[in-house]
């Protein structure tokens, strides 16, 4: 049988595309294991899939001064000492790292085993951590047509990011009864990430009145970001978090607002949704979300909104462009080299073990 490890965390971003591929991974016949850090979230997501896990001990790489730099290069030689272990006992043909600071000993591990192993990175600029393995890796696979000329030539591959199937499966139907919606007018969805965006409510409710003329307005707005005032409003649904129930929300979206995350944004790209991108600021982040925004507004799948831009009258005029022009985006999705991404990575896989 052939065995690949899977690896990555620290946030979900790092972990739900190793999701995305497993039931692709058993199809092909893999035995499956995962190895991550002790506590992260990748441990609770990973043993909710039943999948083997293996917890080593990790350390953050930092760039700024902080105390823990002195302790923590001791715990990622412990980890490295740690997957080595781990690699050596379980004998896989391929790792398959996502990212994030506890794949940096997995790489290394791997490498000093003589194992190979594809980095995906999501975001346009390789960030610290998949710097440091990218030298180890065979492939790098990544999302942005630009990311490409920050990579080895001979180890870049554009694939997209792979995103979970059941997305692609809702019901439009399930998600109108849902809402409470009619099929009078179009729905406009809004979803800032499972904690929301103040700065994202706040406007959407500012224009409410407004949007509410043309659209019928689905906002999950992040758990405690309620508004209890516009309960009951007509054509208007809010939804702290959806989990089981987003794909058939996504099916009954017409357009949709949301941040740039590498991961969101990918997943509007599968789903072919017309969307307006309202990336976090310069002050809030070091600048990744723009450019994702950039890239796919460049491509033409995308209306970037900057937040410095966002106003209720911006958002609404945002609104109605793509609205109006939303099968020019359509078309310009459907076209997309990085709109198969799972397939395209299993391929991959495939072909460096075989």
């Amino acid at each position: 049988m052939k065995k690949i490890i899977l690896t990555g965390g620290g946030t979900a971003g790092h972990v739900t595309p190793n999701i995305a591929l497993l039931p692709f991974l058993k199809e092909k016949g893999y035995d499956i294991a995962y190895i991550g850090s002790y506590t992260g979230i990748e441990k609770q997501l990973i043993e909710a899939q039943d999948i083997p896990y293996h917890g080593i001990a990790s350390g953050k790489l930092r760039r700024y001064l902080d105390l823990k730099n002195l302790s923590d290069p001791f715990r990622v030689i412990k980890g490295f000492g740690q997957a080595y272990k781990i690699l050596g006992k379980l004998r896989p043909n391929i790792v398959f790292s996502k990212g994030g600071f506890v794949s940096v000993p997995v790489v290394l591990a791997a490498k000093m085993r003589r194992i190979p192993v594809i980095i995906h990175e999501s975001d346009m600029t390789p960030g610290l951590a998949n710097k440091i393995a990218i030298p180890s890796a065979t492939k790098v696979c990544c999302n942005f047509p630009e990311t490409v000329k920050h990579l080895p030539a001979e180890k870049a591959v554009l694939t997209g990011c792979p995103i979970r199937t059941e997305l692609l499966s809702g019901d439009k139907e399930t998600g109108r009864a849902d809402c409470g919606f009619d099929e009078g007018r179009p729905v406009l969805m809004i979803i800032g990430g499972s904690s929301g965006s103040q700065r994202i409510n706040e406007k959407v409710r500012e224009a409410l009145p407004e949007l509410l003329k043309s659209y019928q307005v689905m906002h999950l707005c992040g758990k405690g970001n309620l508004s209890p005032e516009l309960n009951g409003t007509t054509g208007y649904k809010q939804i702290e978090y959806a989990d089981r129930t987003l794909k058939d929300l996504f099916a009954l979206a017409d357009i949709v607002i949301s941040r740039a995350g590498a991961n969101a944004i990918c997943e509007l790209l599968a789903l072919k949704k017309p969307n307006i991108l309202i990336p976090l600021s310069l002050e809030a982040s070091r600048g990744d979300q723009i450019l994702n925004a950039e890239s796919f507004a460049a491509q033409g799948y995308s209306f970037l909104l900057e937040e410095k831009e966002m106003t209720a009258e911006t958002l609404v005029s945002a609104v109605n462009t793509v609205y109006q022009k939303r099968d020019k985006y359509v078309a310009a999705m459907e076209k997309s080299p990085q709109s198969n991404a799972v397939q395209k990575v299993i391929d991959l896989i495939e072909k460096v073990v075989g």
